[in-house]
């Protein structure tokens, strides 16, 4: 009697770390290019009363009885599907169709990965996140620049005073991994590499490694779909409710038996 508690106490443990993921996806549905967890489990140790195949007679088998001891999430998987664009007209603004990260550089000089492509200039013309980690490799836009263009290979050219031609001021390079759901999620939009995900392969947008091309005055939105959030709240409670049922059937049969010795 006394597994049924620890078991149903491991599913109310788990589902709540469900809901949490849940609730870590709707809260950043507004974020650009923010990529949806969803939780895994995988079930606990079994007790094995009758070890299955264990010999019955010289010429049978038991089939076995085993009794399981509940679940534990084991991983947040990642969901790198491509979330909707939407049109800003900024044209800093960056939004990667396909595959592929942009680099920047962080404060203690790491490269990180994030498909917000929401840039603008500091004050020494160099196009930088909001939080003002550089765009690498880095671009600077004169302050008498004028119409930024940003092809979809990545190519960067405006227009200077004084010049009869569209001056190109460099080319933007994108990342890819050959696991990218096994990124490490450090917050601010960023990635860092891990061993699960591998090195990351650079390359210029619409290149032959698979990156995808860039759309200039466009964001990309969180991949998060409200509906399914919603679908996997309410299975959530109805798990829990339905261990904490268990727990509350396990109680109510311990009473049972301790009211047998009065």
């Amino acid at each position: 009697m006394i597994r049924a508690l620890y078991t149903a106490a491991s599913g109310m443990s788990a589902q709540q770390m469900n809901l949490d993921t849940v609730a870590n996806n709707l809260a950043n549905s507004a974020t650009a290019g923010f990529r949806r967890r969803r939780l895994q489990f995988e079930d606990m140790i079994y007790q094995n009363v009758v070890t299955p195949g264990s010999a019955q007679s010289t010429q049978t088998t038991q089939a076995g009885l085993q009794i399981g001891l509940g679940t534990k999430p084991v991983a947040t998987e990642v969901i790198m599907t491509q979330g909707d664009f939407n049109q800003t007209g900024n044209n800093l603004d960056l939004a990667i169709q396909g595959q592929g990260f942009f680099q920047v550089t962080r404060p203690d000089g790491a490269i990180a990965y994030t498909r917000a492509g929401s840039f603008h200039l500091n004050n020494q013309g160099q196009m930088v996140t909001a939080n003002g980690d550089l765009l690498t490799p880095q671009i600077t836009i004169p302050s008498n620049a004028t119409n930024v263009q940003i092809s979809q290979y990545g190519v960067v050219s405006a227009t200077i005073p004084g010049q009869t031609q569209s001056s190109q001021l460099g080319t933007l390079q994108l990342a890819t991994f050959a696991n990218p759901g096994g990124l490490n999620s450090i917050g601010g939009n960023l990635f860092l590499p891990s061993t699960s995900s591998g090195t990351a392969i650079t390359d210029t947008p619409g290149g032959t490694t698979g990156v995808g091309t860039l759309q200039q005055g466009y964001l990309e939105n969180s991949n998060v779909d409200a509906v399914e959030e919603f679908v996997q709240m309410i299975m959530a409670q109805r798990a829990y409710e339905s261990n904490s049922k268990v727990v509350k059937t396990a109680d109510d049969m311990y009473g049972q038996i301790n009211n047998l010795v009065r």
